[in-house]
């Protein structure tokens, strides 16, 4: 079980994503948009951060570059889900320190297998 931050400006996405998860008993909170992501982020230090791409404010590169550049969260893997899913845009994605990217709409196998991976690279 980890602590998961979702981080997206559709609550359908973040509903879909939280049920997801919530089935593999992972805790979840959640981010409106790229700057209460990096917000939350640092205060509460989650195990593993899901990231859309076109939010307001700071978009999601923008917040995974952010986060990973900071010593207190560059350790936190961040996947960036987003519906952006161009080669061009996984490059630059992980070029901002994404670990893992998936494109949207994301499948429950695809989600699992890549935090299931990231977790255990961590622990």
């Amino acid at each position: 079980m980890a602590l998961i931050l979702i981080a997206d400006d559709s609550p359908t996405e973040i509903y879909v994503l939280k049920k997801i998860l919530e089935k593999y008993n992972h805790q979840i909170i959640t981010a409106e948009d790229g700057e209460q992501a990096v917000e939350v982020a640092l205060k509460e230090n989650p195990d593993l951060i899901l990231m859309d791409v076109v939010m307001p404010k700071l978009n999601g590169f923008q917040a995974t570059r952010r986060l990973s550049k900071d010593p207190i969260s560059q350790d936190i893997p961040i996947i960036i889900v987003s519906s952006k899913n161009q080669e061009t845009d996984k490059l630059w994605g992980m070029r901002q320190g994404a670990k893992g990217y998936l494109g949207k709409p994301v499948t429950e196998e695809q989600l699992m297998q890549e935090i299931n991976a990231l977790l255990e690279t961590v622990s």
